[in-house]
């Protein structure tokens, strides 16, 4: 029941990011900017950001507004520490810059090689189009645009974003992948009697530490609208998003802030047992959906072939950054070990 829709985006230009002049006087004409590079790329920005903030100050102009779009908890403070280094000691970075932290909801699959080549500037996205965004942030008056969604308390639905919608497409990857290596697509594992119960329980770990840990924001009622609006969108045949492409990229989404350890602690603290989530994990150490070709994500296959067979207590170390040293630490590596025995039964 969901139509595909063409849209035409117009009076656009471009500037290439190597020239560095261009893009600064960009950045010093305009009032407001986004970034959506990841947070791999994010720091090769941040010289033409800081170029193009030297210019804009000694033109005489006022603060620029920066839109951090990256999928990344606490991206202000990470651009900020960046733009420090890179600017004069006496630089007014306060004044001048405006760093404002977003939830990006909006899915986008990859694209298909013969889809790239038919038309390279085709985008599959899905028919959502909000973005929460850091009310606090901005040093200009609010844009006015079109499904913005500025927020007191961004913290909150940073980690909403990351412990329940990134949780949602980690359970759909790797506990469909270990239910049936067949699965394709997110709306196969939504779909899976036993699988889309589990992916529901999992998301709700997470919403019941949410609603303790921000109980002016979230309760069972929004929680669970949320929850069941993010469902039905990883059920969408037509966006065609792959288990591939929500679960690859194993050491950033098994990182100790990222979805799943971030989700799983969140939980921990707040008195959740994270059954489900703690599954998640374990079963990522078994997450072997390829792509369009049958190829693994180059540095997941590294993972698996080099970092997994040194023993999940070197994974939980290494990669999920989890110590030994506090209690919290110690029951997230238990619970992970717990359910890598079950999923070995």
């Amino acid at each position: 029941d969901r139509v595909p829709e063409t849209i035409w985006v117009e009076n656009v230009r471009g500037v290439d990011g190597g020239d560095r002049e261009a893009v600064a006087r960009e950045l010093a004409a305009c009032r407001c900017c986004a970034t959506a590079v990841g947070p791999k790329v994010l720091p090769q920005v941040l010289p033409n950001l800081a170029a193009g903030l030297e210019l804009r100050r000694a033109q005489g102009r006022g603060p620029l507004d920066v839109i951090l779009c990256e999928n990344m908890r606490e991206a202000a403070a990470f651009v900020r520490a960046g733009l420090q280094k890179l600017l004069p000691a006496d630089f007014p970075l306060d004044d001048m810059v405006g760093l404002v932290e977003t939830s990006i909801g909006k899915m986008v699959p990859i694209m298909s090689e013969a889809d790239r080549a038919a038309d390279p500037l085709l985008v599959f996205a899905e028919a959502y189009n909000t973005l929460i965004c850091d009310a606090n942030g901005f040093r200009n008056p609010l844009p006015d645009v079109p499904g913005l969604d500025p927020k007191q308390n961004m913290k909150a639905y940073v980690d909403r974003k990351s412990f329940i919608h990134n949780l949602g497409h980690a359970l759909c990857a790797y506990l469909g992948y270990l239910e049936d290596p067949a699965l394709r697509y997110t709306w196969e594992a939504v779909q899976h009697p036993r699988v889309g119960p589990a992916v529901r329980a999992g998301m709700w770990e997470s919403g019941r530490a949410l609603i303790a840990a921000y109980p002016e924001e979230f309760n069972e009622a929004n929680q669970a609208a949320h929850i069941e609006d993010l469902l039905s969108r990883f059920a969408n045949q037509a966006l065609g998003d792959t288990l591939h492409r929500v679960g690859r990229d194993l050491t950033r989404k098994l990182a100790r802030e990222d979805r799943v350890i971030g989700a799983l602690l969140c939980d921990l603290a707040h008195g959740v047992e994270p059954t489900l989530t703690a599954l998640c994990a374990a079963a990522a150490l078994q997450f072997r959906a390829p792509d369009e070709h049958g190829e693994l994500f180059p540095p997941d296959r590294e993972f698996l072939e080099t970092v997994v067979p040194q023993g999940l207590e070197h994974v939980l170390t290494v990669v999920c950054g989890l110590g030994t040293d506090t209690a919290q630490d110690r029951a997230a590596r238990a619970a992970i070990g717990r359910a890598v025995q079950d999923i070995a039964a």
